[in-house]
C-alpha cells in the first residue's frame, strides 16, 4: 500500500534542497495561507504548491490527499455556513458572509496540508530529523519522536486494513453506506489497534535505548547538512511569500 507521505526519490532542485530550507519553504506557504485574506492569494498559494509537486514528480500523492481532504472541506463549508450568519441571505441558511468564511476556511485547510505532505514526499525522514537537530538545534529526542510518529502512520494503516480483512472474512460488512452503522463497526477495531500500537512503541523505545539513544548529540550524525546558496534562495522565497500573503 502506497502512503502519501512516503519518500519519492528524485534529482530535482526541490529534492536537493537542505531539509531545513524545504521546511522553511513549506512554512512560508502555510503562514502566507493564514495571513492571506483574498481569494486570488489563497488560490495562488495552492497553485504554487501543486506546481511544485508536479515539478518534483509527486503530484499524484498530492492528488490522493486532495481526494481525502475534499469531503472534509465540504463538511467544514457546510458547518461554517450554518454557524456564520451574516450579510445577505442567499438561500435557506446560506448567507454571503457564511459562504465567504466557509470557502476561505476550505482553501486554508488545503493550503496547510498540501505543503507539509510535499516536504515529506521529497525528504527522507532521517535527513529531516538530523538537519533540524544540526541547524535548528532541536533536541534529538523531539526530532526522533516526530519522525517515528510519521513512520508509524502507514504501519497503523496497514494494521487497520489487516484487522478489517480478518473481520470481513468472519462476515462483517464494512462497505455499508450508513455512516452511523459504519462507525459502530469501526469502533471495536480501535482496541486491537491500540494494543498493537502499544506493543510496537514499546519495542521501538527499547531498541532505541539499547542503541544509545540518550547519548546522541548534534555531532553524532556522520552526515552534515550545510546551507548552500540555493537553500538561502528558498528561504528568501518563503519570506517573500509571507510578506505577499500579509499584503493580499
Amino acid at each position: 500500500m502506497v502512503n502519501v507521505i512516503d519518500y519519492v526519490p528524485g534529482a530535482t532542485v526541490l529534492h536537493r534542497l537542505n531539509p531545513v530550507a524545504k521546511l522553511a519553504l513549506a512554512s512560508g506557504i502555510i503562514i502566507a495561507t493564514f495571513l492571506a485574506a483574498s481569494y486570488p492569494a489563497l488560490v495562488g498559494l495552492l497553485v504554487i504548491t501543486l506546481a511544485l509537486g508536479a515539478y518534483a514528480g509527486v503530484f499524484s500523492r498530492l492528488a490522493s490527499l486532495l481526494k481525502v481532504l475534499l469531503p472534509l472541506a465540504a463538511i467544514m463549508l457546510v458547518l461554517q455556513m450554518i454557524f456564520v450568519q451574516g450579510g445577505e441571505r442567499l438561500a435557506g441558511f446560506v448567507t454571503s458572509e457564511g459562504l465567504v468564511t466557509g470557502s476561505k476556511a476550505c482553501l486554508r485547510l488545503l493550503g496547510v496540508a498540501l505543503p507539509l505532505v510535499l516536504v515529506l514526499t521529497v525528504t527522507k525522514l532521517t535527513d529531516l530529523a538530523n538537519a533540524c537537530v544540526e541547524i535548528l538545534h532541536v533536541p534529538y529526542r523531539y526530532a526522533f519522536a516526530f519522525t517515528t510518529a510519521l513512520r508509524f502512520v502507514p504501519l497503523f494503516g496497514q494494521e487497520m486494513n489487516a484487522i478489517m480483512e480478518a473481520q470481513t472474512a468472519r462476515g462483517v460488512e464494512y462497505d455499508t453506506k450508513n455512516p452511523i452503522k459504519k462507525l459502530q463497526l469501526m469502533l471495536p477495531l480501535c482496541i486491537p489497534l491500540l494494543i498493537s500500537s502499544v506493543g510496537k512503541t514499546d519495542a521501538t523505545a527499547l531498541a532505541a535505548e539499547q542503541r544509545g539513544f540518550y547519548l546522541r548529540t548534534r555531532e553524532s550524525s556522520y552526515k552534515r547538512y550545510p546551507l548552500q546558496a540555493l537553500d538561502f534562495a528558498a528561504i528568501a522565497v518563503a519570506a517573500a511569500l509571507i510578506v505577499a500573503g500579509a499584503l493580499m
